[in-house]
């Protein structure tokens, strides 16, 4: 497959993992746009050593990092407008739920919730997740270990795993 039928079909997942980063659909999409453009630009520089969509998958979150250390040095101000309600009309359990979840990922450290979301969100196996963000697999296992039992206990589910049938946690 050409390299730019591989950059465009990878353009659904590099959004979803940019929203998921970043938390903001505007911020997202511009993301994805910079990543874009740089892969576009510097296509000669791939080696063509391994899978182009963990190519993009890298230059996304060094872009991501890049924002992330260039507005760290700002402060901003937000108008008390623009802030969305705290509180939910309805109450099913399951949106509450998932709310929960999605505001503990938000807390999660950036590198351990950059695993996550690629191994759980993206369904890259440890072997992809650990090229995409060039740490050793033993690493980016480490990582989701942290990741997990930290949204376990942000949960309050860190008590409720279910047991396997010899009575042992997974």
């Amino acid at each position: 497959m050409p390299i730019l039928d591989e950059i465009e079909a990878a353009i659904p997942a590099l959004r979803r993992y940019a929203h998921s980063l970043v938390r903001d659909r505007d911020a997202a999409e511009d993301l994805v746009q910079d990543c874009l453009e740089r892969a576009l630009s510097r296509q000669r520089h791939w080696r063509g050593d391994g899978p182009v969509r963990a190519w993009l998958f890298r230059i996304l979150l060094n872009r991501f990092r890049d924002d992330r250390r260039r507005w760290a040095s700002r402060a901003q101000l937000v108008s008390i407008d623009t802030v969305p309600e705290l509180g939910q009309s309805g109450g099913q359990n399951v949106h509450l739920e998932l709310s929960e979840v999605h505001a503990a990922m938000g807390r999660l450290p950036p590198d351990q919730r950059a695993a996550l979301l690629l191994v759980s969100l993206e369904g890259m196996t440890l072997s992809e997740a650990a090229d995409v963000l060039g740490l050793p697999e033993g690493t980016l296992a480490s990582r989701l270990g942290r990741a997990r039992a930290a949204l376990r206990q942000m949960t309050g589910r860190a008590g409720n795993r279910p047991a396997d049938d010899k009575g042992v946690c997974p």
